[in-house]
C-alpha cells in the first residue's frame, strides 16, 4: 500500500491533547502493568508516545505518514518507531505480546477502521486492553450541530486528510465488539457532558 504524508510539520501536542491527554495517561497507567509494553497505532509526530514513554513504559509507535515518522525519529531516537499503515499485517516488523495497544484521534481517519481492531486484536496478549480515543457523537451534541448550522465545518470538508468516520458510543462498541473485543469502559472529554469533543474507550482483547 502507497503510504502518503500527513502534513505534518513539527512534534507539538495537538490541540486535542489539551483535553485528552491526562485522562488518557490515568487510563495507561490503570491497565498497563508498570514497565509494560505498549504499541502506539497512529503514533503520528511521536507526540503522545513520548508522553508514554516518559511515564516508564517501553513503547513502540507505528504510523502511515512518512512525514510523522521522520519527525517522530529525528525527536525522539530513544523510541522504535516504524512507517507502515494499520491495513497491513504488523507482527513481523514490531513483534506482539503487547500488554496495551492505544490510538489517539486515530480511527476516524481511516477507511478501514475495523483494521485498528484487528491490529490490537494481534499484537496485544489475550487479556491486555486497546485505549481508543475519537472525537464524539451523539443525540445533543448533534443537534446542537445542526441548530447552530455548524455540521460543514465539523464534516472538515475541505481538510485534506481530515475526518471521514464519525462515531458514537454505540457505533465504535458495536464495531469493536464485531473483530471480538470486550468492551470495558467510556470517559467523555472535553466540554460539558453529552457535549463532549472526543471520547476515551478502553477494550479488553479476549482470550481465544
Amino acid at each position: 500500500m502507497t503510504l502518503t504524508p500527513y502534513g505534518w510539520q513539527d512534534t507539538k501536542p495537538t490541540n486535542a491533547h489539551s483535553f485528552i491527554l491526562k485522562p488518557f495517561l490515568t487510563l495507561v497507567e490503570k491497565y498497563c502493568v508498570p514497565s509494560g509494553r505498549i504499541i502506539d497505532l497512529g503514533c503520528g509526530n511521536g507526540a503522545v508516545t513520548s508522553a508514554v514513554k516518559f511515564g516508564g513504559y517501553e513503547v513502540t509507535g507505528i504510523d502511515g505518514s512518512p512525514d510523522g515518522i521522520k519527525l517522530a525519529k529525528e525527536s525522539f531516537p530513544n523510541i522504535p518507531f516504524h512507517c507502515a499503515s494499520l491495513d497491513d499485517v504488523l507482527e513481523p516488523a514490531v513483534g506482539s505480546e503487547f500488554d496495551l495497544a492505544y490510538s489517539v484521534e486515530v480511527i476516524e481517519h481511516l477507511y478501514y477502521p475495523r483494521n485498528l481492531f484487528r491490529r490490537a486484536r494481534e499484537l496485544v496478549k489475550p487479556g491486555g486492553y486497546l485505549i481508543l480515543s475519537t472525537p464524539y457523537h451523539g443525540y445533543w451534541k448533534n443537534l446542537g450541530l445542526a441548530v447552530l448550522g455548524a455540521w460543514d465545518r465539523h464534516l472538515t470538508a475541505h481538510w485534506d486528510g481530515g475526518h471521514i468516520k464519525f462515531f458514537s458510543e454505540a457505533s465504535i462498541r458495536s464495531l469493536a465488539s464485531e473483530i471480538g473485543l470486550e468492551f470495558v469502559e467510556f470517559l467523555g472529554v472535553g466540554r460539558a457532558p453529552w457535549l463532549w469533543k472526543s471520547m476515551l474507550v478502553v477494550f479488553k482483547i479476549q482470550t481465544a
